[in-house]
């Protein structure tokens, strides 16, 4: 086992004397090539370049002498320390960190970051950190091999953001251009690079403040809000009781996509989007759609409106994570459970609509659950019912797909 593993942050800047002194007494040095060709690295210490770090950390783990390890910016942060530190390394480790290449963007750039998110796409995890940048208006995306600027790019299309592209920060190739995201996929882009994204309506759950990201706090609280937060009636299926029962089937979080489809008023769209999701809203009524739209503008959301009638409009649409079918007739079901998401939750106003949702998901290997919802609304004043509503709420869960 290597005596001592030293792990250097190298962010162009000057070696500072604690980096020197670890990297003069290393018998082995692994890093990236610009890394290896620092003059300051041992003409005689092993020399691993880091490709893979699982591979990395055997070798370092099996080393009789002292390693260093180089990467770049900030190695604590998204960086080979974790995978270090796993404890079938059993490595003791020592960190000179630098600034991270996240912030050393952002200087680029002269923009404040503490307001950003901040993702890592690979091709893994591309989709997810795609649905991040739709559901934010500033996103720092850490890019790799197969998931750079251009997939960014490509999987944005219908919603403009800017890129603010740094590409190799730190060396002598270094370089910051700036392009929609449109135009992203016109040009081959060096690694490594971090990409700003930046874009969509500002609204009150965006600025920064006391919390990094997304203040979870901004707005009202509760999973919902009352009808007299959205502009004119809401559809039999957006009373409050059963939004609250929709949400919580389908559990919207941070890195999915949801679809709203037939999303009226725009209620369930602006819900999911203020748990940090994705949300693409549908309706075949530009009224609808027009709502929705003023909807998120008033609650400070990121929205994707797609003007539209199901299924077929839903043809082209992004690969969703789960599913909200508020309308659009008996061919939704059954279409949007051909995209396999998660999770499917609608509602029906009869047993035997309800029935035929089940039929449906059921054929198309969802496990279904259904509750027969009853909510009454009362004046407290007088305890008197002012108004009742009676809806079958029906979820499907994928189980190769769960949770």
């Amino acid at each position: 086992m290597a005596d001592r593993v030293t792990v250097i942050g190298w962010d162009g800047s000057p070696l500072t004397a604690t980096a020197r002194a670890a990297l003069g007494a290393a018998t082995l040095v692994a890093g990236a090539a610009h890394h290896l060709a620092l003059p300051e690295v041992p003409p005689t210490a092993e020399r691993i370049r880091l490709g893979s770090l699982t591979l990395a950390a055997r070798r370092i783990a099996a080393h009789r002498g002292t390693a260093v390890v180089l990467a770049d910016g900030d190695p604590g942060f998204f960086g080979v320390v974790r995978t270090l530190r796993a404890p079938e390394y059993g490595l003791e480790v020592e960190v000179v960190p630098a600034v991270s290449s996240v912030a050393a963007a952002f200087a680029r750039a002269g923009m404040p970051w503490d307001d950003a998110h901040v993702v890592v796409a690979h091709p893994r995890t591309l989709r997810r950190a795609v649905n991040v940048c739709r559901a934010h208006t500033k996103v720092a995306v850490l890019t790799a091999p197969g998931a750079g600027p251009a997939e960014l790019g490509l999987l944005l299309e219908g919603v403009h953001r800017t890129f603010v592209i740094c590409e190799e920060l730190g060396t002598e190739r270094e370089q910051v251009t700036v392009v929609t995201s449109d135009k992203a996929a016109d040009h081959t882009w060096r690694d490594p690079n971090v990409v700003i994204v930046v874009g969509g309506r500002i609204g009150a759950a965006e600025g920064g403040g006391w919390i990094a990201g997304r203040d979870p706090s901004a707005g009202p609280r509760g999973w919902t809000l009352p009808a007299g937060a959205y502009d004119g009636p809401l559809g039999e299926g957006e009373t409050q009781p059963l939004r609250v029962a929709q949400l919580a089937r389908l559990g919207p979080r941070t890195g999915d996509l949801v679809w709203d489809i037939g999303c009226g008023s725009g209620a369930f769209a602006v819900e999911a989007a203020r748990a940090g999701a994705a949300v693409l809203a549908v309706d075949r009524d530009p009224t609808a759609c027009a709502r929705t739209d003023a909807a998120a503008r008033r609650h400070g959301v990121q929205l994707q409106i797609v003007h539209g009638t199901a299924p077929h409009v839903l043809e082209n649409l992004p690969e969703p994570d789960v599913v909200r079918i508020g309308g659009g007739g008996p061919g939704v079901v059954p279409a949007v459970a051909d995209r396999r998401p998660q999770r499917i939750v609608t509602h029906a106003v009869t047993r035997d609509a309800a029935e035929r949702v089940g039929r449906d998901l059921t054929e198309h290997g969802y496990d279904v659950e259904c509750s027969l919802l009853q909510s009454v609304e009362l004046d407290t004043r007088h305890w008197t019912e002012t108004e009742r509503s009676v809806a079958f709420l029906l979820s499907g869960v994928l189980p190769d797909r769960a949770p």
